[in-house]
């Protein structure tokens, strides 16, 4: 049996923890739904589970189980507590990351706590807390590496099995690594006989972490399949360019200021005298992380990944259009060639419910409910039609935030033409108009009443327009929609009016952007850093950096410099992977964290019904990041008290 274990670090391991079947069973490459396969508690025990290939499956899934739903706005951490997508203080009142993001978390309460696996850190009913995630993966690796269990398991089959599970528990230690820095690596299970000085184990050194999850990364991605070949039933499972993404998003996060040389963490050593973040600078991180990033890109490559280019479709759309919805569905598009890793178990119904804005007065608040929110200074991000951010355009004056505009015939597969909206919503890029919805915006999607792009649905969201904030408790506080995570094919007139995508963990653009950082830091602007650059921009429909810098910026030489050039990279990567989850994580890796959270969020005024009250900027929350104490996840107070051989993180 699973017996119970309660050690000094925390980790609850619970007896006979139902086994629960990850992968979705998908019909084709057009289903991705997800069927749980339950085993009965009396027969999902440790002394059967690897007789028989049938009941070892069910067990590898159960370690699959454990991946973050980051689908799932209550989990995905990036989503609500930094600063990319606000919401009303209504909904989802207590929702742990929103928590992070107005600064309620403390080493007594903390929010999204992977470690011991509560409040909101371990799954639906933190179910699933990481750490007891790496003992299921462990218990695996030792159980079905020994021949002599799961006989009727042949041995292609079982090194691809172990390969899978040594990749998830290579992944759970990242994912904490990212969170907590310094960590106990928990190579294999502590025994139930331990004694206290075996179970009180130290957290290790920042780089020695690293060196142990990309080795094991390593020696999965060895055995590891280059793609799935049985698409109806193993969509989803790990593959080699996945286990090879993972370690290049490894390495790049430990070449970047937070963990690479950073004087913050002078005084953060253990109880054995050892640093744990080294504060000397190390660049050849940086040409470890450009190597794996490259190898990365490789591998998804030699198998078929490639940028997502919406196909023209039978109602002529424009090339305005056909550019929005390349960006728009390489996220929502199920299984298209630029999605490297996708989670079956985390699905997007209920996300896009959230984001949803009615677009006619037949829509109910309650099917689409519009309370993601992007703040202004979100709106403000994304580049001007010519490429460079706006307050870098020489060939553009956007005036004042509240100085309105009329549609124009030039601008109407984006806005209403004749209807007056903000001035800085013209001249955008059309990643801007593919991602964001807001007063006066078209939105297209497959339903379109003309069935075309020349007469699509538009967002009216002034306060008593059908897409306003006078819904009770479903309203959005900035005026600004997330277009970009609803898939094309919703409809209000069907009766499962969301179409859910599983969650894309990693895009080959994210690898593209990240490449041209890590190359960058290693080489400055070689052509080769431009060039991967420019194919994330030329799918969003803008010219080259070279090209935009030098025709539009004020500061024309920007990109031949590294220092330019990390920026506009910098930039880059917040724009395309925006509302994934992604800023929170780079913003801090970048130590930018403490200046972009203290900003405060804006918005326009929900509740105007005029245009002169709505288009006033309303002050919703003025944030608080402390640095460097928030940079990394407090260790509770309960697991310190009980393991005395962890220190706490600096600041907490």
């Amino acid at each position: 049996m699973i017996k119970i274990k309660k050690n000094k670090m925390g980790l609850n391991f619970k007896k006979n923890k139902v086994f629960v079947s990850l992968i979705a069973l998908v019909i084709g490459l057009q289903s991705c739904n997800n069927f749980l396969d339950i085993v009965p508690e009396n027969v999902a025990t440790i002394d059967n589970a690897f007789t028989l290939r049938n009941e070892a499956e069910k067990y590898l899934f159960t370690c699959y189980s454990y991946i973050p739903q980051n689908g799932n706005v209550s989990f995905n951490i990036g989503m609500l507590a930094g600063d990319e997508i606000w919401k009303n203080n209504i909904i989802l009142p207590n929702t742990p990351s929103y928590q992070i993001a107005i600064g309620t978390q403390t080493s007594g309460t903390v929010y999204q706590n992977v470690w011991e696996g509560n409040r909101n850190g371990a799954g639906p009913g933190n179910n699933y807390p990481i750490y007891e995630g790496i003992r299921h993966c462990n218990v695996f690796i030792e159980r079905v590496s020994n021949t002599n269990n799961v006989i009727d398991l042949d041995s292609s089959e079982r090194e691809r099995w172990i390969a899978e599970a040594q990749f998830l528990k290579a992944y759970y230690h990242y994912y904490l690594l990212r969170m907590y820095g310094p960590i106990p690596i928990i190579d294999v299970n502590i025994p139930i006989e331990a004694s206290t000085q075996e179970i009180n184990i130290f957290r290790e050194p920042f780089d020695d972490c690293v060196t142990y999850i990309s080795n094991l990364l390593d020696t999965a991605a060895e055995k590891l399949p280059e793609d799935i070949q049985d698409a109806t039933n193993e969509l989803g499972r790990i593959t080699k360019p996945i286990a090879l993404s993972i370690k290049a998003k490894l390495l790049t996060m430990a070449a970047s200021p937070l963990f690479n040389g950073n004087p913050d963490y002078a005084g953060f050593i253990d109880s054995k005298g050892r640093q744990l973040i080294s504060t000397t600078i190390d660049p050849t991180k940086w040409e470890k992380a450009a190597a794996a990033t490259l190898a990365a890109i490789q591998s998804a490559e030699s198998v078929g990944s490639t940028l997502f280019y919406f196909p023209q479709n039978q109602f002529n759309l424009s090339d305005t259009t056909l550019t929005k919805m390349s960006v728009r569905q390489a996220l929502s598009e199920r299984w298209n060639p630029e999605i490297i890793w996708s989670n079956p178990n985390s699905q997007t119904t209920n996300l896009q419910q959230l984001s949803m804005v009615p677009l006619d007065p037949d829509y109910t608040h309650t099917l689409a409910q519009k309370i993601l929110s992007p703040p202004l200074k979100i709106a403000k991000m994304f580049y001007t039609r010519n490429g460079v951010p706006m307050n870098e355009d020489k060939t553009i004056n956007f005036g004042s935030d509240t100085d309105l505009r009329v549609g124009d015939e030039a601008h109407r597969y984006n806005i209403l033409e004749g209807y007056r909206a903000a001035r800085l919503h013209f001249d955008r890029e059309p990643r801007f108009y593919a991602n964001l919805g807001f007063d006066g915006s078209t939105f297209y999607k497959d339903d379109s009443p003309s069935r075309s792009d020349e007469d699509t649905w538009v967002i009216r969201s002034k306060f008593n327009d059908y897409a306003g904030s006078n819904a009770g408790v479903l309203f959005n506080v900035t005026g600004y929609y997330i277009k970009k995570l609803i898939d094309r094919r919703m409809s209000n007139s069907s009766q499962n009016a969301y179409r859910p995508y599983a969650w894309p963990e990693i895009r080959l653009a994210d690898l593209y952007l990240m490449y041209a950082e890590a190359l960058n830091e290693v080489e400055g602007p070689t052509a080769e850093v431009l060039r991967y650059t420019d194919l994330v921009r030329e799918r969003a429909g803008l010219n080259g950096v070279a090209e935009s810098w030098t025709n539009f910026s004020l500061n024309s030489a920007k990109f031949t410099s590294k220092e330019g050039m990390r920026d506009i990279i910098h930039h880059e990567r917040l724009i395309e992977l925006s509302f994934e989850g992604h800023r929170f994580w780079d913003l801090r890796r970048w130590k930018k964290a403490a200046d972009e959270l203290n900003k405060p969020i804006r918005g326009w005024n929900f509740f105007g019904i005029t245009e002169l009250e709505y288009y006033q900027i309303r002050n919703i929350e003025q944030q608080t990041f402390v640095a460097p104490r928030d940079y990394l996840w407090p260790i509770s107070e309960n697991s310190l008290l009980r393991n005395p051989n962890l220190v706490q993180n600096p600041g907490w």
